[in-house]
C-alpha cells in the first residue's frame, strides 16, 4: 500500500444509505460495495445538509452549509464568489475533475457584473462549480410543453445513443428510460405504473454503464494527482431498469413501510402537508411501491455491478494502490416510508448518507473493515480531500472537519456535538398547502447521536424524536411536556450554530490574529495619554520630529 496521490469521488443520486447489503437490507446485495466497505471505514450516521440534489451537492462541493453557501434549492445558483472543493484542491496542487452531475446553477448574472467569460478558464470553472469538466452529465432529459427541463441535460449521452443507432429525438427517453409494449408504443418511465416493465434498451448502453466507462477513460488519460467526482444519475428516477435487472426483484423483495396510521393521524402540519402531496399521496399505495422499489432495487443492483467492474480494472492498473475512493449520496429516498414520497423532509430515510471511505496509505490499515458511529456531514469530504492533497486547511471557510483521523485510527469521533441540515421550500407548492411566506419557508433539523429536532419557521411547534427509543421515528415527542429541556438544549444548538460567523471568508484566524497583534506597528495610536506610556519602538516615528508653525507657510497680505 502507498499513500494516497489521486481520490475517485463516487456519488450516487438518491441512493438510501439502507438499500446496501452492508448496511443491513435483507434482500438487496452488494458485494463490490461490500467489498470496498471492507477495504475502508463505513460510516453510519453520516448526514447530508439538504435534502434535495442542488442544495446538498453546494453543500459537498464547498464544505459549507446552505446557511453560508446560499444555493438552497435545485436551480438557485451558487454565487459567483463561493470558492469550491476544486478551488482549494487546485491550489495544493491536485485537479479536480467531474464525470457527470453536479446539479450546479451558474451564477450568470454575477459572471457578467465581473466579466467572467463562460468560455474562459476561471469562467467556465466558476460555471460547473470549480470543477474541469470531462464530462458533464445532469442526467435529465425531460420535455414538456415549455421545453426542456434542462436543455443540456443527459446531451452527450443522447448522441452516444444516436451513435448506437436508437432513434428518435431523445432516446434518453424512449429508450434509456421506457419500456416497450407488444406493439411498439413507448411506455414512458415517468409514469410509475411502467416501473415494472424492462428500459428498452441495451444494459450495456444505460446511463449506469455509460458514466463507468466514461470514469475509467477518465483515469485512462490522466496521470494526476486528481481528484474525479464520477457522479451518477441512477437510482434516481425515472425508477426504470434494463434487463437482466429488471427482473431480478419482485413485490416479494419489497420491505414493509416504516410508517404508522397513528403518525398520519397526529402529523405535525408542516409534515402533513408533505404527507399530502401527489408524491406523498402516490408512494401510499402499495400497488406503487409494489412497482417502484423493484427497479429501483434493480438500479441499485447494475451500480454494484459496476462497482465491480470499476475496482476490478482498478486493480488490473494499479490505481487501487494509489487512489483514495469515497462512496457516497445526496440524499435517500422515502419510498412511502412516512406516508412520503421523493426526499424532502428529514427523517434518517432522506437525510442519512451512506458514506464509505478507502485509504490505501498504510497509515490507514488499523481502521480497514471497521464502523465509525461518529457524526459525520457530507461538508467534511472538502477539508478530508485538502488534507489528503496535502494543502493548508481553510478553516475559515471550510465548516467540515477532515476524517483522516478517523480513517488512520487516531480518533473515533468528530469535533462536534450535533449535525445540521436545512430546507427552502419556498419554491415548492408546500407554500400555498400552509399559507406561508417565502421567507418562512423554511426547516432546520439538529441531530445528535439520541435527539432529531425539527423547527419549522412560521410559528410551528418542533418536531421531536428519541433516535434510541424510537429509532424508526414514529413518534413525535414535540408537544411533550417533560421533553421541553431536551428540545430546549437542541434548540441553544441551533442558535449557537446560526451565531458562528460563517460568511468572514476573506481572512483567516491566523491573519485576524496577525491584524490584533500586529496593528500597533502601523503607527495608530487609540487611548495613548502620554508617549511614555507606549513602547518606544511603537512611538519613534512620532518623537524628534521637529516643523515650523504654519503660519510661514501662508502667504501674507501686501
Amino acid at each position: 500500500m502507498t499513500k494516497a496521490k489521486n481520490i475517485l469521488f463516487i456519488m450516487f443520486d438518491q441512493l438510501r444509505w439502507d438499500y446496501l447489503s452492508c448496511y443491513g437490507h435483507p434482500h438487496l446485495h452488494t458485494p463490490n460495495i461490500d467489498r470496498l466497505a471492507s477495504k475502508g471505514v463505513r460510516f453510519t450516521r453520516a448526514y447530508i445538509q439538504s435534502p434535495i440534489c442542488g442544495s446538498s451537492r453546494m453543500s459537498t462541493y464547498t464544505g459549507r452549509y446552505v446557511h453560508s453557501h446560499g444555493a438552497s434549492w435545485n436551480n438557485i445558483p451558487l454565487k459567483v464568489g463561493e470558492i469550491t472543493m476544486g478551488d482549494h484542491l487546485r491550489k495544493a496542487g491536485m485537479d479536480c475533475w467531474l464525470v457527470g452531475k453536479t446539479h450546479m446553477a451558474a451564477d450568470a448574472e454575477g459572471m457578467a457584473r465581473l466579466g467572467l467569460e463562460p468560455d474562459s478558464v476561471i469562467g467556465a470553472r466558476v460555471a460547473e462549480c470549480g470543477f474541469d469538466v470531462f464530462e458533464r452529465d445532469d442526467g435529465l432529459r425531460a420535455e414538456g410543453p415549455d421545453g426542456f427541463y434542462d436543455p443540456n441535460g443527459a446531451k452527450k449521452y443522447n448522441q452516444y445513443l444516436s451513435n448506437k443507432g436508437y432513434e428518435g429525438d431523445n432516446p434518453w427517453h424512449d429508450f434509456a428510460n421506457s419500456g416497450l409494449d407488444a406493439e411498439g408504443n413507448v411506455l414512458s418511465g415517468w409514469f410509475l405504473k411502467y416501473s415494472s416493465e424492462p428500459a428498452n434498451i441495451a444494459e450495456e448502453d444505460s446511463e449506469t454503464p455509460y458514466l463507468t466507462t466514461r470514469g475509467i477513460e477518465f483515469m485512462q488519460s490522466h496521470d494526476g494527482p486528481w481528484c474525479c467526482h464520477l457522479s451518477y444519475i441512477k437510482p434516481h428516477w425515472p425508477y426504470i431498469v434494463p434487463e437482466p435487472y429488471a427482473s431480478m426483484y419482485g413485490p416479494e423483495h419489497v420491505v414493509p413501510p416504516v410508517r404508522s396510521e397513528a403518525e398520519r393521524e397526529d402529523a405535525h402540519p408542516v409534515l402533513r402537508a408533505f404527507m399530502e402531496t401527489k408524491v406523498g399521496q402516490a408512494f401510499s399505495r402499495q400497488d406503487v411501491r409494489d412497482a417502484v422499489i423493484p427497479a429501483y432495487m434493480g438500479l441499485i443492483k447494475q451500480a454494484d455491478d459496476q462497482m465491480g467492474r470499476l475496482f476490478e480494472w482498478m486493480e488490473q492498473t494499479g490505481r487501487m494502490q494509489d487512489t483514495m475512493i469515497v462512496l457516497t449520496s445526496d440524499h435517500g429516498d422515502f419510498l412511502g416510508d412516512h406516508w412520503l414520497g421523493e426526499k424532502t423532509f428529514f427523517h434518517d430515510a432522506s437525510t442519512k448518507m451512506p458514506l464509505i471511505i478507502y485509504d490505501p496509505s498504510s497509515e490507514a490499515d488499523a481502521t480497514r473493515g471497521t464502523t465509525c458511529d461518529a457524526l459525520v456531514e457530507s461538508i467534511d469530504l472538502a477539508p478530508t480531500f485538502v488534507e489528503v492533497a496535502g494543502g493548508e486547511m481553510a478553516g475559515h471557510i471550510l465548516e467540515g472537519h477532515s476524517l483522516l483521523p478517523i480513517l488512520h485510527g487516531d480518533a473515533t469521533e468528530t469535533p462536534r456535538e450535533f449535525a445540521i441540515c436545512e430546507y427552502d421550500y419556498s419554491a415548492s407548492s408546500i407554500v400555498e398547502k400552509l399559507n406561508t411566506s417565502v421567507r418562512d419557508a423554511v426547516m432546520f433539523m439538529v441531530v445528535t447521536p439520541k435527539w432529531k429536532l425539527i423547527h419549522c419557521e412560521g410559528g410551528h411547534r418542533p418536531i421531536l424524536f428519541d433516535l434510541d427509543a424510537d429509532p424508526e421515528e414514529l413518534i413525535d415527542l414535540g408537544n411533550s411536556a417533560e421533553h421541553e429541556d431536551i428540545i430546549a438544549k437542541l434548540y441553544d444548538n441551533l442558535f449557537a450554530w446560526a451565531r458562528r460567523p460563517s460568511q468572514r471568508t476573506t481572512r483567516s484566524e491566523q491573519q485576524l490574529n496577525d491584524m490584533r497583534t500586529k496593528s500597533g506597528g502601523t503607527g495608530v495610536m487609540i487611548g495613548i495619554y502620554d508617549e511614555n506610556d507606549a513602547p518606544l519602538k511603537l512611538t519613534v516615528k512620532y518623537r524628534g520630529r521637529k516643523a515650523r508653525p504654519f503660519a510661514e507657510y501662508m502667504p501674507k497680505e501686501d
